[in-house]
């Protein structure tokens, strides 16, 4: 039970982080390659 409030409250932090990219007008590509170069 714990996992899945764990795993809902990412989930809603990564749509609000999703949203807010969005507004500063990010593209899921750009998300990505950062992402991909913070690892």
């Amino acid at each position: 039970m714990i996992e899945t409030a764990k795993k809902r409250k990412l989930d809603n932090e990564w749509i609000k982080l999703m949203k807010e990219a969005k507004t500063i007008g990010l593209t899921i590509e750009e998300i990505r390659i950062f992402l991909s170069q913070k690892k």
